[in-house]
């Protein structure tokens, strides 16, 4: 099936009649209710049929609201009178939909049925910029067809794009590069807050539909250039304020006995195969990106790297870091065990051990043989964010495992930690202490005390925001946080504690001034 097409009179005809249609994402949950929504999210359709059935039963059945429409046919893969989506899309009609290839038609009587050949949804975020709605188009998905993937898939927005999004620092920016741009969300993200993004994939496919996307979704005058090629080779030469990217970084086994058993169970998913041996392409990646970053310039990346025998993943890792020569801040989110892993990608892909029992098979234990070749324990999933400094060394390495929950948005906490780190990076522990500090909003205390006893055993400082970070805290370093309001200088501060627990100002001094310091770099604390 061919991708939509990106007619510009038609494309802006389509973008007002989906504003007027209701069809978005409110839009869809008022129609179908917050369980059958929440359960349509989670690759579950029949909440949101039971739900369609008994919301078009209680209209006249010839008259449909358009939002219904809408929902049945893209969002549910069923068929539609072509009357119904006239009246859903009064100024594209039916006729301009199948031109810009979204629905395959029967005939043209009011009464002939119309199909989707495209997933066209609405998409609702919130990042560092503010509230994001759109509607995107993507390849149907194995919830419409019931089977398998093809190897040309082009996703839509799924729980990675969502992450990275929101993870994704928003300040106002120069040039973006969007690498591997898939159904283009990322570009449109970044469109909100850059003079000129640049998308780019190997898929041609794929360019096609985030040319689709940008066209229905962005203002007339966004500089949004698509550009076909692998990896960082469209760009080459070029340099960037921010790049993002959500790359092709599944480890397929791809050499020897377990590679041809893949590619002959599954084939190559162009969206998330590159083609790279173990996790050889999401060390590239850090390797390389340096090349196109503009000095001070950011790159954030999704990624998963390999767990292997007697070599812990932050050494591993770490030397990729040190290696490309930027700043870098890595944070694991997930671990999976390599049966986990390969159960995960096989079931990604539409494969099945009910639908496709000889297939699962073939695949599972290639991917199982390809780990134990490299001697691989577990799969870290996680974020990357790495800088090009401004001018002399390095100063940012940092690699920590996080995996409870985190309060999106995440970029916005993301800048003011790197920003903390900067501030920090140019002041001694005099200047330090000279600062005027103030302990963010978003901090509480917790206190544990045994029962009768008048101090505490146990006080935590926890962060509401960002990644939630909970730190242990001496009575000596609670009372400093609890008295940074900026009035008084850290030094200050420490001074009056010294005689209040009755210590020498110096050695307090030695123990405060570096918990303050992690506390200012994990935003607890700010100028």
């Amino acid at each position: 099936m061919l991708p939509p097409v990106t007619d510009r009179a038609l494309v802006d005809s389509l973008h007002d009649d989906l504003v007027a249609s209701d069809y978005d994402v409110d839009g869809v949950e008022r129609l179908l209710g917050p369980v059958a929504a929440a359960a349509l999210h989670r690759e579950q359709s029949l909440p949101a049929r039971r739900a369609l059935a008994a919301a078009l039963g209680a209209t006249p059945s010839s008259r449909p609201s358009p939002v219904a429409t809408l929902a049945g046919l893209f969002l549910l893969g069923g068929v539609v009178p072509r009357a119904a989506l006239d009246r859903a899309l009064p100024r594209t009609g039916t006729a301009g939909a199948e031109r810009l290839g979204l629905v395959a038609t029967q005939g043209t009587g009011a009464d002939d049925d119309v199909c989707a050949v495209v997933d066209l949804r609405p998409y609702s975020s919130v990042d560092a910029v503010g509230d994001a709605s759109w509607w995107l188009a993507s390849d149907l998905g194995e919830l419409v067809t019931g089977g398998r993937l093809a190897t040309d898939h082009v996703l839509g927005a799924g729980g990675a794009s969502l992450t990275l999004a929101q993870v994704t620092v928003r300040s106002s920016t120069g040039r973006v590069l969007d690498l591997g741009t898939g159904c283009g969300i990322q570009a449109l993200h970044a469109a909100r807050h850059a003079q000129h993004v640049v998308a780019t994939d190997i898929s041609r496919r794929a360019l096609a539909f985030a040319a689709f996307n940008a066209a229905l979704n962005t203002r007339a005058g966004t500089e949004l250039e698509l550009r076909h090629g692998s990896m960082l080779e469209p760009v080459a030469g070029e340099l960037f304020d921010l790049v993002v990217s959500n790359p092709p970084f599944v480890i397929t086994p791809h050499a020897g006995a377990a590679g041809r058993a893949v590619a002959d169970a599954l084939g190559d998913y162009e969206y998330r195969d590159g083609g790279r041996a173990g996790d050889d392409l999401v060390r590239d990646l850090i390797l390389g990106v340096g090349d196109v970053l503009a000095p001070g310039g950011t790159a954030q990346l999704l990624g998963n790297w390999e767990h292997r025998r007697g070599e812990p993943w932050t050494e591993r890792v770490g030397a990729w870091l040190d290696e490309a020569g930027l700043d870098g801040w890595i944070i694991q989110r997930e671990v999976l065990d390599p049966a986990e892993y390969a159960e995960t990608w096989i079931r990604d892909g539409g494969t099945t051990a009910d639908r496709e029992p000889d297939a699962w098979a073939a695949a599972y234990g290639a991917w199982l043989d390809d780990f134990e070749s490299r001697d691989v324990e577990a799969v870290g999933f996680g974020l990357v964010t790495l800088r090009r400094p401004l001018s002399g060394p390095v100063t940012l390495r940092r690699l920590e495992e996080h995996t409870g929950s985190v309060r999106q948005p995440l970029g916005a906490h993301i800048a003011r930690s790197l920003a903390g780190h900067d501030w920090l990076a140019a002041r001694d522990d005099a200047a330090l202490a000279a600062s005027r500090l103030v302990t963010a909003a978003d901090i509480t205390e917790e206190r544990y005390l045994t029962p009768g006893a008048a101090d505490p055993n146990i006080v935590i400082l926890r962060q509401g925001d960002g990644l939630g970070r909970g730190v242990q805290a001496s009575s000596p370093l609670a009372a400093l946080v609890g008295a940074c309001d900026g009035e008084l200088s850290v030094g200050q501060i420490v001074g009056a504690l010294a005689s209040l627990f009755d210590v020498p100002a110096d050695d307090l001094a030695a123990e405060l001034l570096p918990a303050v310091r992690r506390l200012v770099r994990d935003g607890f604390l700010a100028e």
